[in-house]
């Protein structure tokens, strides 16, 4: 086998090709169903890292994504890392000013990009000063349109004079192979580097029965989105277990979420709560037949308990993840350990709904407010910190953030939680203040930034409030000057400057004006007060539009 014996993706190509050629990869794209075997996959793979090297890309490079969950996407996840080179995806869903700076903060020498995002993409790199390290971009489709973007090229014809084989190189395990981007609460967005290292030992690691496990005869649909964090690892996890993939395309709806399911067997899949209330709702007009599917994996947004059971009635187990970006992500699964198996039903509801046991091969600690480790007891709760083989150790050119926000070689992953005797973790709040809506973040903050630069406002901030189908979906206060004009029409106005700035998910679902903003003792927002008050989600007049659904953007 060329290449060396490190910790690197390269053997997880090989196996597939050699043991399990026929296995498909099958993929809905917007010309229908596309559908070959490991062996042909190889093949292309090995035509795009010779494309890569034709124009220039080596070692250390970056060439970036814009794309959804489709075959050529999936190509790019070891033609990239395997040449040496670093495979950046970026989430398309962000602001434009957020996309330009990640294209200009990761110095990106390549980007490909769907047909869909075409005109996303173009209208990011025209809202600064262009993508100046770019030196060719490639349209994941068969035909080039008319493009502010140059140089152009369709991804078939980029390839397709390329030879099918490649003299891989041998690479270093600390070899930079994957980067994402994630938004905070404040500044600009981080970038997080995995290595070849990391990656390898986070796709072991959740292989075991204890993390998300994968054999040779699942066929496993990652509907959570590539660019989200490698679609939570899933497609080297698939890779490695020589199993059948399946992506779902640009944006799909319920119907082509439930014809996937059906019509290719689908035994594992996997996503934010939101794509199965919507596959739910579907079901409830639609004959669908799940009998194949056996595992449903839940992150990004905790996983509602009905939702646990209603899969419990289907004879499906649904498994509660949890796991951040700097994670590669997955830290936790909620597996029912030995001695709860044969526990009474509603005792096991109670431990799944959790976020669940920290996967093999991490350690964590929760400190509280004074720095102390706190008690397993399910009540005392602290900051989680996670560490170990696959947990990033510090962020990309933000060495300020680095200073705050690792310890001891622990990242200190902001999130509140409890952990009780039996060591289930479970999440009862955020330390920033984002809003995940459908498993994407909203920054409150630039929200609040940009609301108190109108005139009009005094004071304004910005709360996630639960919503049915989406979790959280923000909700503005704002103090307006006493002088100010009429409030419907303030309110209009606060809204239109939002829809100006940011995507038409980020606008709250409502804007309700009050007196004062509460204030914690050191004059802080105090946030908690009125997520308190605002907790019932029928309290909030306004909801979210069907069309201004995250993944609709």
């Amino acid at each position: 086998m060329p290449g060396g014996t490190d910790m690197t993706l390269r053997p997880f190509l090989w196996r597939s090709q050699r043991m399990y050629p026929d296995t498909e990869i099958v993929s809905r794209t917007a010309a229908g169903i596309e559908r070959y075997g490991y062996a042909d996959y190889g093949d292309r793979v090995a035509q795009l890292a010779n494309a890569l090297t034709s124009i220039g890309v080596g070692e250390g490079d970056r060439v970036a994504t814009f794309c959804w969950n489709h075959h050529r996407h999936f190509e790019t996840y070891f033609g990239v890392p395997n040449i040496g080179s670093q495979l950046h995806t970026i989430n398309p869903l962000l602001p434009d000013r957020h996309i330009d700076f990640i294209v200009d903060n990761a110095d990106d020498k390549v980007l490909f990009v769907d047909p869909s995002m075409l005109d996303k993409l173009e209208s990011a790199e025209a809202s600064g000063g262009g993508f100046e390290s770019v030196e060719q971009y490639v349209l994941m489709g068969e035909a080039v349109p008319d493009s502010s973007l140059d140089p152009l090229v369709d991804y078939e014809s980029f390839i397709a004079d390329q030879g099918t084989d490649f003299d891989w190189p041998a690479l270093d395990e600390d070899q930079a192979a994957g980067m994402c981007y994630t938004s905070g609460t404040t500044g600009k967005p981080k970038g997080v580097e995995y290595t070849h290292q990391m990656l390898w030992a986070h796709t072991m690691a959740t292989l075991t029965p204890q993390g998300i496990p994968v054999r040779d005869d699942d066929v496993v649909m990652p509907v959570v989105p590539m660019f989200h964090v490698n679609a939570w690892g899933l497609p080297f996890t698939t890779t490695a277990a020589g199993a059948k993939h399946v992506y779902p395309g640009p944006a799909p709806d319920p119907a082509d979420i439930a014809g996937l399911l059906e019509d290719e067997g689908v035994t594992v899949t996997a996503g934010v709560p939101t794509v199965f209330l919507g596959l739910f709702e579907y079901m409830e007009n639609h004959d669908v037949d799940l009998s194949a599917l056996d595992r449903v994996i839940v992150g990004g947004s905790a996983a509602p308990e009905a939702m646990i059971r209603r899969f419990d009635d289907l004879d499906v187990t649904l498994m509660h993840a949890w796991g951040m970006t700097e994670m590669s992500p997955i830290g936790s699964v909620a597996h029912l350990t030995a001695d709860l198996r044969d526990a009474d039903y509603e005792s096991q509801i109670e431990k799944r709904s959790k976020q669940g046991l920290m996967v093999p091969g991490l350690e964590f600690k929760v400190v509280d407010d004074d720095g102390e480790e706190i008690e397993w007891n399910g009540e005392d709760f602290g900051e989680l910190w996670v560490k170990g083989p696959w947990v990033t150790k510090e962020y990309f050119k933000r060495p300020e953030a680095n200073q705050t926000d690792f310890e001891d070689g622990y990242l200190k992953t902001g999130d509140v939680v409890t952990v009780d005797e039996d060591g289930y973790i479970k999440i009862v709040d955020r330390a920033k203040d984002v809003i995940k809506s459908g498993g994407e973040w909203i920054s409150s903050v630039e929200l609040e930034n940009l609301i108190m630069a109108h005139d009009d406002v005094t004071e304004a901030t910005v709360i996630g409030v639960p919503h049915e189908r989406w979790q959280e979906r923000p909700l503005a206060f704002v103090v307006p000057r006493k002088d100010a004009p009429d409030k419907e029409a303030l309110k209009d106005e606060v809204l239109e400057l939002i829809q100006v700035e940011y995507p038409k998910w980020w606008v709250p679902d409502d804007v309700l004006f009050i007196d004062e903003v509460p204030k914690t003792a050191t004059g802080k927002f105090d946030k908690k007060v009125l997520r308190d008050e605002y907790s019932d989600e029928s309290l909030v007049e306004g909801q979210v539009p069907e069309e201004a659904a995250p993944d609709d953007d």
